[in-house]
């Protein structure tokens, strides 16, 4: 039976779980809920990055994300942002949905599946 890795372990989730070459990461959402669209959208895949380097990956292995926004009406400044991020012939699988968020100043949220490297 493979084991499960967990990081950054809270009591409601982890930040990071990895199983089977696998890595899985909880929602991330922007450094300042104040911030547009833009800034929220750069800080957010920023976190996720980072979390990804820390679980032996990077973005060029993204498998899916799953994209969240308040308003569609940021959806074409999201995805400049999004593209520009993403490295050429190396995007994931992606759904965006329109969705409540957890608070109301937050304006995107991202869910990625990752293999590691």
């Amino acid at each position: 039976m493979s084991s499960i890795e967990r990081l950054e372990v809270g009591q409601r989730m982890s930040r990071i779980v990895k199983h089977n070459g696998t890595i899985y990461l909880c929602g991330q959402v922007a450094a300042d809920a104040n911030a547009g669209i833009t800034e929220q959208t750069q800080t957010m895949l920023d976190k996720v990055e980072s979390l990804l380097v820390q679980a032996g990956s990077d973005k060029e292995h993204i498998l899916s994300a799953t994209v969240y926004i308040r308003d569609m009406k940021d959806f074409a400044a999201m995805n400049a942002v999004w593209d520009a991020w993403v490295p050429e012939g190396h995007a994931p699988a992606r759904a965006c949905v329109e969705a409540r968020m957890a608070r109301p100043e937050l304006l995107v949220e991202v869910s990625v599946v990752a293999s590691e490297k």
